[in-house]
């Protein structure tokens, strides 16, 4: 069920440059039922910026009804957010989306998990729960440069986890697709820039991927089709499908990218 919620800030601070993590107190917490899901944030009771903020979830602490975001800031809005303090309430809407299917994978099989910048967040939550169901996870996670870089030991507590840097400052020089090639996987779950995900989708087609796309969002819950993303089914009536409400995770191959 989505609910709208005043949420106190438990915590916030910038863990890399202009990445920020942001933790806030919700009693819709239980309502998230999958990695992979987000929240829109009202950033301020002024009508500038008007829309709400669509930022995904990066952990859940259900025993203390907490959920924990990571956020870049880059904009109006997110700027704005940046600026609020501990013991704030925050305007949230959600969980909103659908996650992750954490089921496609077996016990005893291997997950790849694949990040690129901002994209990286959902993948953690991910992450712990496939650790829980017995399932080795793999993860590489893309960035511009070093001073981009975040929550590498987090990943590295779950398991196996590769940096890659454009720039070479930090990690394999390259990009993700460049480590990619070199892992053996049952599944793969990646999240990032539009250019990331129609290279490992074109390239791992015969596999079983799953991706969340990033996109622009006007309310969040599927009415005003300000999100919407073409169907790669010609044979279906509808032609198009909307990121908010029926993703932001598709299977490879469900969207045209």
């Amino acid at each position: 069920m989505i609910r709208k919620e005043l949420c106190k800030i438990i915590s916030q601070e910038e863990i890399a440059k202009d990445i920020f993590e942001l933790t806030v107190e919700a009693n819709f917490v239980n309502e998230i039922s999958a990695p992979g899901q987000f929240v829109h944030i009202r950033i301020d009771k002024a009508l500038d910026p008007l829309l709400r903020r669509p930022i995904s979830i990066s952990s859940i602490n259900r025993l203390n009804s907490q959920f924990t975001m990571i956020y870049r800031k880059e904009g109006k809005g997110t700027a704005l957010l940046a600026e609020k303090d501990k013991g704030m309430l925050l305007d949230i809407l959600g969980p909103l989306g659908n996650g992750f299917p954490v089921n496609e994978v077996n016990v005893g099989e291997t997950a790849l998990l694949v990040g690129g910048g901002i994209g990286v967040p959902p993948l953690y939550e991910l992450s712990k729960q496939l650790i829980a169901k017995g399932v080795k996870v793999i993860h590489v996670l893309g960035f511009q440069t070093q001073s981009a870089v975040f929550y590498e030991n987090e990943f590295l507590e779950n398991g196996e986890t590769y940096i890659t840097t454009v720039d070479g400052s930090y990690g394999k020089k390259g990009f993700v697709t460049n480590v990619i090639n070199e892992l053996e996987f049952d599944c793969l779950y990646t999240c990032g820039p539009t250019p990331m995900l129609k290279a490992i989708e074109k390239e791992y087609s015969h596999k079983k991927v799953f991706l969340s796309l990033e996109e622009r969002m006007g309310c969040g819950v599927g009415a005003c089709f300000a999100c919407v993303c073409k169907t790669s089914n010609e044979l279906e009536d509808v032609s198009y499908k909307k990121v908010c409400s029926d993703g932001p995770v598709f299977r490879a191959g469900e969207v045209v990218l």
